[in-house]
């Protein structure tokens, strides 16, 4: 029971208006989101999931009309009864005291269509609240980088947004992570591990801990120090989040925050050696960036939850995390490595030829921004429940919102 013990009735009155929002299926997420209008915390999700899965599971039973009946019937007891048209932002948790969001693309090629619709997406919750947007490059895998898109990811994303994202490019803040890392050690929750990775995984799988995990933090901090300057050799050892060794979800057990890897960056070349993985690089931006709001693809939840523990670690409050179903095209792709490759073999004359669904070719065809903002408001619900759509399709919406 929760403190304002939230009613029966209400939940289901926030899941039939989620489902009538998303063609008659409600996430649990998203019921659990819409409940802290009604004074439900952090704390308190694990004591009211349940309840909110049996809602889900009694409307997503329901036809679209029962729903719509129902929900007439209920709509009173709760505080955003306003159903969402289609094109129509969600409300984002204290969204009306302003916003910090970010969107951010690797530097492995320049922006393609889907990378359009996220950078826009953030945009209107930024322009609807009021805040700042960051386009924030990650390159910290100095293995898959395309040193041409750092110029081109910052004109897209401007011409996106009309100039007023901020871009930040992570193989600049190398130290920040630095200082980051040594905090982990010194606070006890990271250390270093000379384990191959047959060995850790090996022993992780039985929910047992590495030889490495109780090192004191001395000796953490000098073979930290050692990945630095290079006495320890590529391979033989990573910086590892101290986290609970016998978590239910083995993803979730001692990961991995930094490597060492000395293939020679494209921008910065040999300067650095030891390079920060995804979670600690972002989990520091976020913090640094003063991020509130983050809408990220359900892909990524165990990542969200990782970054969550080193937020705690460290003390901080977590920003609020969206999370978006995935769209499946079935007949076009989105590697920009692929892209790369036809560009080089000659089977696409550049990354602005007319087969590519990049920014640069839909530009060159006469996408406006606009029509990227209205495409991303109409999916702007962040439903979680995945899509499968044709080139056709998907282009016949975007083609209405252009004109």
């Amino acid at each position: 029971m929760t403190k304002k013990e939230i009613s029966d009735d209400v939940i289901l009155a926030y899941a039939l208006k989620n489902a009538i929002e998303h063609n008659g299926k409600c996430v649990v997420g998203s019921v659990i989101s819409g409940l802290f209008a009604e004074g439900l915390e952090k704390s308190e999700i694990k004591d009211i999931a349940i309840r909110v899965g049996l809602a889900v599971d009694e409307v997503n039973k329901m036809s679209n009309e029962r729903q719509e009946v129902k929900f007439s019937e209920l709509e009173d007891k709760i505080k955003h009864r306003k159903v969402k048209e289609e094109g129509e932002l969600i409300d984002l948790p204290d969204g009306e005291k302003g916003v910090v969001m970010r969107s951010a693309p690797s530097a492995s090629g320049p922006l393609h269509l889907m990378h359009a619709i996220n950078v826009s997406l953030n945009y209107l919750f930024v322009e609807k609240y009021g805040g700042k947007l960051y386009v924030r490059i990650e390159d910290t895998n100095p293995e898959n980088i395309y040193p041409k898109s750092y110029k081109m990811i910052e004109q897209e994303a401007k011409w996106l947004t009309d100039g007023k994202a901020e871009i930040v490019i992570q193989s600049d803040r190398m130290d920040l992570y630095y200082k980051y890392a040594e905090k982990l050690i010194n606070l006890g929750k990271a250390y270093i591990c000379s384990c191959n990775s047959e060995k850790f995984k090996a022993l992780s799988d039985k929910k047992k801990a590495c030889p490495c995990r109780d090192v004191d933090k001395k000796y953490n901090i000098e073979k930290w120090k050692q990945m630095l300057d290079g006495s320890v050799k590529e391979g033989e050892a990573v910086l590892r989040f101290k986290s609970d060794i016998k978590h239910k979800n083995p993803a979730m057990r001692d990961f991995p925050l930094a490597r060492i890897n000395e293939t020679k960056h494209p921008r910065v070349g040999n300067k650095y050696r030891v390079w920060p993985l995804m979670n600690l690089a972002v989990s520091v931006d976020d913090i640094e960036m003063k991020m509130t709001h983050i809408i990220r693809g359900k892909d990524h939840k165990d990542n969200a939850k990782r970054q969550a523990m080193i937020y705690t670690a460290l003390g901080k409050k977590a920003p609020w995390v969206g999370f978006t179903g995935m769209t499946n095209f079935t007949d076009m792709k989105f590697s920009t490595s692929q892209m790369r490759k036809d560009i080089e073999e000659g089977k696409v004359k550049g990354w602005d030829d007319v087969k590519l669904p990049t920014v640069a070719s839909l530009k060159k065809q006469g996408y406006k921004p606009e029509a990227f903002r209205g495409m991303a408001a109409h999916t702007g619900n962040l439903s979680e429940v995945d899509k499968v759509i044709s080139k056709k399709d998907f282009f016949k919406v975007l083609d209405g919102f252009n004109r």
